[in-house]
């Protein structure tokens, strides 16, 4: 079939290569001049089925709540009378419940682990060399952190994913870069998880894909698209072209596009944030991934430099920096590794994806029979971007998927999709 791709992030170029490598005729459409230039530019470079969890922990609220006077915050806020923020955070906070925590862990689960073990394919099958590393080290800060995580351990530990809890003697002699002046309670090792560059294995993943013969579009904005009996169109500017079916992979934009053909989700565009210095004393580095509970933070040595990513702004429309966020980022990474690197000169990044509330995206088929959506993957894309791309290659392919999609897919919502 001749199959469009709206988005050329990691989701979108994951779901090109695997619709391709089925056999399809794939278009890639991109309203940037290159891919990975938007929320994939500065994702969370963590990969694996431990790593990854829902915003939507227990206590997440309160935690929030409690820090907002502070300098430093795992959350900002641009906006403070918007309707549609204050919506998402109560349907955010409804989802913070531990039962519905622990289903929606086993469902991102289900499907990082799947898209790990595609990635693992993926780089041995191609030789791929993204900077990827093995071990991520989440840190506690203090007793009610390692506490509130507990539903997060008991859910990894029901589905057999092998996990340390260190004591802090035990975190520092795992890695000894660590700043023994920042106090905490407790680290979680996960030592199968991965981290690596995500820009640069979407770039090589590109080359690899075109040489299986999918077009990149770059510089293209799709405005409307238009179901039709047998097959789908979409325009761009004024021309209008058919395709068979069309997978709506396009990040932020993914809402937009969604209610244009009457389908509108809780889905909520946030500003995620990262940053990228050169490593001064290499001896002071880290040699494993820390991910700060506390902030949602993470620090990944990639070659020569250290990426800093995490922090979500919330009301903002624009590309302006939130002092509140870079406050943030250099604090995590001042706190655990203070000599590695001058972390106030980094280069600092900013850029929208799409939300969930209950922070599992949404993979398949939409209400129009050609029509397929990939998005809502937040923070976590780069950890389900293989993963989803390839089920939702098999949904359109109208394969059997190799995993269960129950929770994945446009049915969890019942009716109340409007």
């Amino acid at each position: 079939m001749r199959v469009a791709v709206i988005g050329g992030g990691v989701v979108g170029v994951c779901t090109a290569y695997f619709l391709a490598e089925t056999g399809h005729e794939v278009t890639v459409l991109e309203r940037y001049g290159n891919v990975a230039q938007e929320a994939s530019f500065g994702n969370l470079d963590l990969m694996g089925p431990a790593s990854v969890r829902p915003w939507s922990m227990p206590g997440t609220v309160r935690r929030v709540l409690g820090m907002l006077m502070r300098p430093e915050s795992p959350m900002a806020f641009s906006a403070k009378f918007e309707p549609a923020m204050w919506a998402w955070l109560s349907r955010l906070s409804a989802e913070c419940d531990v039962q519905r925590f622990k289903q929606n862990q086993l469902r991102l689960h289900r499907l990082a682990s799947y898209s790990h073990e595609l990635m693992q394919h993926l780089a041995q099958v191609h030789e791929l060399d993204f900077q990827q590393r093995t071990g991520v080290m989440m840190m506690f800060r203090t007793a009610r952190d390692l506490d509130q995580a507990h539903p997060m351990m008991e859910t990894l530990g029901d589905a057999g994913v092998r996990t340390e809890l260190l004591d802090p003697d035990g975190a520092v002699q795992l890695e000894p870069t660590l700043s023994t002046q920042t106090p905490f309670q407790g680290a979680l090792f996960m030592p199968d998880d991965w981290s690596g560059n995500c820009p640069l294995f979407v770039r090589q993943l590109k080359s690899i894909a075109q040489e299986r013969g999918v077009e990149f579009q770059f510089n293209c904005e799709v405005d409307a698209i238009q179901p039709e009996l047998g097959g789908v169109s979409y325009r761009v500017g004024d021309k209008t072209v058919d395709v068979d079916a069309l997978v709506i992979a396009a990040g932020a934009e993914s809402g937009r596009l969604l209610r244009g053909i009457g389908i509108s989700l809780p889905m909520y565009p946030v500003k995620v944030y990262s940053a990228s210095t050169q490593i001064q004393e290499y001896d002071l580095a880290p040699n494993v991934s820390v991910y700060d509970d506390t902030y949602r933070v993470a620090l990944t040595r990639l070659g020569k430099r250290i990426r800093i990513a995490g922090c979500a702004e919330l009301g903002s429309n624009n590309f302006d920096l939130h002092q509140k966020a870079i406050d943030t980022l250099v604090k995590v990474a001042d706190d655990w590794f203070p000599n590695a690197a001058n972390y106030r000169t980094a280069t600092f990044w900013c850029g929208p994806t799409s939300m969930l509330p209950e922070g599992v995206p949404l993979v398949g088929a939409t209400s129009h029979n050609n029509v397929f959506v990939n998005a809502g993957h937040g923070g976590g894309a780069w950890a389900l971007a293989a993963g989803s791309g390839k089920l939702v290659a098999d949904l359109v392919s109208g394969r059997r998927t190799e995993i269960d999609t129950d929770g994945l897919t446009l049915t969890r919502y019942g009716d109340r999709v409007r």
